[in-house]
């Protein structure tokens, strides 16, 4: 809700079970989902990574029992990924696309679904600063390379958030931001939360 309140207008979130690790639990998800839709009033979203099931076929068992979710995340360099998200858009659930690198976005396009996902997320992961940003234009430009044209929203990890958000606002594209991708705002100091974060890249679209 403090996310909302701070300029959020989507959440994304993990789902955990009461030990702590995250689950793709059908009865999890949906109860997860569900109570922040009713508190945030904002379409609410999770994650369907293989570090959380890395059986292919048992996640998309688990998926296809799913109600709840707007919309999922499934990363295209992750394995079964075009059968998950054709599972996901049979179940009514909008799907993200996950692209961290320009073979993704070969797979994405020969994925049969590439039109149908709600967005492509244009994700810089595990790269240093100084090639943040031409990391992100490297997948954008691997994705113009075809006809599908899906809203791109840019976000990055660690030490390349920031170079990511501040590019993708010139570009004029959606952002993500929160714990999952940085704990520190844009001058290095830890935020006090993911409402700081969201507080400080709404600020960065306001250009303020």
């Amino acid at each position: 809700m403090a996310c909302v309140a701070a300029g959020a207008q989507l959440i994304h979130l993990h789902p955990r079970a009461p030990d702590g690790r995250e689950s793709l639990e059908p009865d999890l998800v949906d109860r997860v989902v569900q109570h922040v839709r009713n508190a945030c009033g904002v379409p609410v979203g999770v994650s369907t990574g293989e570090w959380i099931e890395p059986d292919p076929d048992r996640r998309i068992a688990l998926v296809r029992q799913w109600t709840a979710p707007d919309f999922a995340s499934v990363n295209l360099c992750e394995t079964g990924a075009p059968d998950l998200m054709r599972v996901l858009l049979g179940a009514g659930i909008g799907v993200e696309a996950g692209v961290w690198s320009p073979a993704d976005a070969d797979t994405l396009a020969t994925s049969g679904v590439a039109e149908a996902v709600i967005r492509v997320l244009v994700e810089v992961v595990n790269a240093p600063a100084e090639r943040a940003e031409s990391t992100a234009r490297e997948i954008d430009q691997a994705l113009d390379e075809y006809p599908f044209h899906r809203p791109r929203l840019h976000h990055g990890e660690g030490e390349a958030t920031w170079e990511v958000l501040e590019q993708a606002v010139r570009l004029g594209r959606d952002i993500r931001i929160g714990l999952e991708d940085t704990l520190h705002l844009r001058d290095g100091r830890q935020a006090a939360g993911n409402q700081e974060l969201v507080a400080a890249a709404k600020a960065l679209l306001d250009g303020s």
